[in-house]
């Protein structure tokens, strides 16, 4: 299969090409203007009916917050292709405007700042249907082999406000968790983030199911998933595994989940931390759809394969001893569920982090060789193309190379540390620092600088904001050489390793010229390890 083919059953398809001309509706996204900024959600309670014959939903979300500055006014975000029904605070309905898919709601007198409030948001309509789900956003309704609806949603990207009301933006998370309950019709279960609470006949032929979220949630992970479902239930150590599988999937689900999740578990958490959300339990849920990370209920959808489809990606045959989705969806669960992104443009932050987790997984079972392998195979993915961060504030991610790109950063940076013993700590600190926290790219850098000592800011805005990686050029000086790095970003500098012969050489590279001290007789005694660093040599 074509190198292009493989990435593109991986990848998101991202919503702007390099030429961007962004809109309004982008900006309204996107953007922190006053409405939004000037509250604080806390909590999120969804209360919905899924009718699967008509693919419409109907019910409320009640939005409670915190009012952060004094305002008469809100925005709250819905796609415009959904009906608002009405909003309601204090048993008084308000009145709104729409600009696109924000949703500006006002009130009749100003509300105080530190005072908390809640409006119940009515809407109801027929959600946008995802072609190729998860990498255009929307629902998935389909059938499995029985004739019954097994349907789902991913709005990664998209935003959570294709199918329910809510404050559409990164920046903030609902601090007191959320409830989510869903009626669908009798026969049928639904399964969404954090723990389940009950089931509730609510008549006409429809059962209400009752989830709730104690911990803070990314809207675009908040998550419905509509089927004949059988529970698989596990643990280890005290940490709660349930598995929500098709009925007929419910013997190869046992053996088959049962090979990662356990041993996945104890590695992440050995080098990440405890699992982020221990008080939602930890799920997978079985979609129609290839996966995504919905906090605390990871989609599943690869068909109980090793590698991604039966695949890797890597090429190098390390991807055939696990199942990607399972191991790639729950690293999110740290880097992007709990270590979060202010704005998309700087999803890298998920992503880059999360594909170094399936290299960190790889180490643990099978040690380093085997990760080293598998890291670099990975690198014929990279494309390139535009910049890993994208334009900030107008709902815009920047280049798929946020994934293998960021991986391989991150695998550098290691090796810049050149000490394993403190390399490992500091990922750890990283992720615990910033656990159930929002960041940008400016937060990672300083933490990393700090950590290892090191001015890596050079290093980072290499990789992140630009198209092209360094390339250590080597020349020959009498029976010695010179080297430097050649950048775009200037004053780079970046320690790194060679070997003459059998002796590994470090050179503290900048972008001017300077002497070796070790003499070579030619260029063939010099080894550059692009192992260990993503780098190109002119050897």
């Amino acid at each position: 299969m074509k190198k292009l083919l493989i990435i593109s059953l991986f990848i998101l398809v991202y919503q702007n090409t390099t030429a961007q001309n962004f809109t309004r509706r982008d900006s309204l996204h996107g953007g922190l203007r006053f409405e939004r900024n000037c509250f604080d959600v806390q909590r999120y309670d969804l209360n919905i009916k899924i009718n699967p014959d008509e693919k419409s939903i109907v019910g409320y979300n009640e939005v409670t917050f915190t009012v952060i500055e004094p305002t008469k006014k809100i925005q709250l975000d819905l796609f415009d292709n959904m009906k608002v029904d009405s909003i309601v605070w204090n048993n008084e309905t308000l009145t709104y405007k729409r600009d696109y898919d924000a949703v500006f709601v006002s009130f009749p007198k100003e509300l105080a700042k530190n005072t908390t409030e809640k409006v119940r948001f009515y809407y109801s309509g027929n959600p946008k249907i995802a072609k190729n789900a998860p990498w255009d956003g929307g629902f998935v309704f389909k059938k499995d082999s029985n004739g019954k609806p097994f349907i789902a949603v991913a709005v990664q990207g998209t935003g959570a406000s294709l199918w329910y009301p809510v404050k559409d933006s990164q920046t903030d998370e609902p601090d007191k968790g959320a409830s989510i309950k869903v009626a669908v019709p009798n026969g049928l279960m639904n399964v969404s983030n954090g723990r389940f609470i009950k089931k509730e006949a609510v008549g006409n032929d429809y059962t209400r199911w009752d989830w709730e979220v104690k911990n803070p949630i990314n809207n675009y992970t908040i998550t419905v998933n509509i089927a004949d479902y059988i529970h698989i239930h596990d643990e280890i150590e005290n940490l709660d595994l349930d598995y929500y599988v098709l009925r007929e999937n419910k013997d190869k689900a046992i053996s088959h989940f049962d090979a990662d999740v356990k041993p996945m578990m104890a590695c992440f958490q050995e080098k990440f931390g405890q699992y982020p959300f221990w008080e939602d339990g930890y799920k997978l849920v079985e979609t129609p759809y290839l996966g995504m990370e919905h906090q605390s209920a990871v989609a599943y959808g690869n068909k109980y394969k090793k590698g991604y489809l039966g695949m890797d990606l890597s090429g190098t045959g390390e991807g055939m001893n696990f199942d990607f989705i399972i191991i790639h969806e729950t690293g999110h669960e740290w880097f992007g569920n709990s270590v979060t992104s202010k704005d998309i443009a700087d999803m890298w932050i998920h992503e880059g982090f999360t594909t170094y987790s399936e290299t960190v997984f790889i180490e643990c079972q099978k040690g380093y060789d085997a990760a080293m392998k598998y890291i670099n195979g990975q690198s014929k993915n990279v494309q390139n193309d535009k910049p890993i961060i994208g334009q900030f504030g107008v709902n815009n991610e920047g280049s798929g190379d946020m994934y293998y790109k960021g991986a391989l950063l991150l695998n550098t940076l290691r090796h810049v540390v050149d000490n394993d013993h403190k390399w490992w700590p500091i990922l750890l600190k990283y992720a615990t620092t910033f656990k159930k926290k929002i960041i940008d790219t400016q937060t990672v850098v300083d933490f990393f600088n700090k950590e290892t000592g090191r001015n890596l800011t050079p290093i980072f805005n290499q990789y992140l904001k630009y198209t092209t990686i360094p390339k250590l050029e080597i020349k020959g000086y009498k029976k010695q050489f010179q080297y430097r790095w050649v950048t775009e970003e200037p004053n780079f500098a970046m320690p790194v390793d060679i070997m003459i012969g059998d002796k590994k050489v470090r050179l503290n590279a900048t972008n001017e010229w300077q002497k070796a001290g070790e003499s070579i007789k030619n260029y063939n005694d010099i080894k550059v390890l692009t192992n260990h660093f993503f780098i190109t040599t002119n050897l």
